[in-house]
């Protein structure tokens, strides 16, 4: 059997090329040798030579996260070169990555968010006209950062000055949402167009953190997850249903991992990621491998798809 070249793309210029780095080295070493030859590429330094190598590339690997990754622009030149790659198109990268056409996207199709506003630099000095509208305590974040980089929760009014400088330090665009307390779940979806949700996943930081933020998530230890999470049915099904929802609004392809929030008998959405974390513990090949894909099972699963998606 011939062996697939796949170029695995990772790396980067974003506030994520670390994480990016080092879920590439995983990925690397579950790939089956006997299938995939690999190549590496960082589009930090390797773009040219991507183009170069293109007509002898039969699959790329996407395992980059933030602004020009994640957010259709490395998609768009695979599309150019006519590189099959795992994930979803530019369009539905570019509004994943967009958390208010996100939410905006997921409003129109019925499912549940927290209030929001955009936030503008003027309210910076000014913030008292987002404080009339939305109810402390409050999210203040970047709209096109993962990780929650530059994100802050505000639980009084004299700290959303900071919160907002903070914010517009990482993005241009920044979103000023209500603070939702409950449960946080994340649920994985796996398919092109027949689509099947994972297990959920609840994620329960350390108390010493306010909220799942950078150190949260990347530090050992840190944050105690529960796959499948120990939830009633009703609510199980629910979630499930909502990631479904979640990955169409967003015309999604591949996988994604769509974070919420449990509180009482609801759900609400935050996000979709749709390059989730790819470590053999990282959220979503904790849920596949429940599901009964081990992680190179899965990433066998993920290029399969990106073969077969239309373009």
């Amino acid at each position: 059997m011939n062996k697939l070249r796949l170029a695995l793309i990772a790396g980067g210029t974003s506030g994520e090329r670390e994480v990016s780095l080092r879920g590439a080295v995983g990925v690397e070493q579950a790939l089956n040798k006997e299938k995939y030859e690999v190549v590496r590429y960082d589009p930090a330094t390797d773009l040219a030579q991507l183009v170069a190598d293109a007509k002898q590339i039969d699959v790329a690997f996407i395992l980059l996260h933030g602004i020009h990754g994640e957010d259709g622009t490395v998609q768009g030149l695979l599309e150019l070169l006519g590189i099959p790659y795992q994930g979803s198109g530019v369009l539905g990268s570019a509004l994943a990555m967009d958390k208010h056409l996100a939410k905006t996207m997921y409003r129109l199709h019925g499912l549940p968010v927290a209030a929001w506003e955009m936030a503008t630099k003027e309210h910076i000095s000014e913030p008292a006209p987002l404080l009339a509208k939305l109810k402390l305590p409050l999210v203040v974040k970047p709209v096109r950062q993962g990780s929650s980089l530059g994100m802050s929760i505000v639980r009084q009014a004299e700290q959303l000055a900071a919160a907002l400088a903070q914010a517009f330090a990482h993005d241009s665009q920044v979103m000023v949402e209500e603070f939702i307390k409950g449960r946080e779940i994340t649920v994985g979806v796996l398919g092109n167009k027949q689509l099947i949700a994972l297990p959920l996943v609840e994620i329960i930081p350390d108390s010493r953190y306010d909220f799942f933020d950078y150190e949260a998530k990347y530090t050992p230890g840190a944050t105690r997850e529960v796959c499948p999470a120990e939830v009633d049915d009703r609510i199980r099904e629910k979630a499930q249903d909502y990631a479904i929802r979640a990955h169409q609004a967003l015309q999604l392809r591949g996988c994604s991992r769509t974070d919420m929030i449990i509180q009482g008998e609801e759900i609400y959405l935050l996000e979709t990621n749709t390059i989730p974390g790819m470590t053999p513990t990282s959220l979503l090949p904790q849920a596949a491998a429940q599901a009964g894909l081990d992680f190179p099972a899965l990433l066998d699963r993920l290029i399969e798809l990106a073969l077969a998606a239309e373009r």
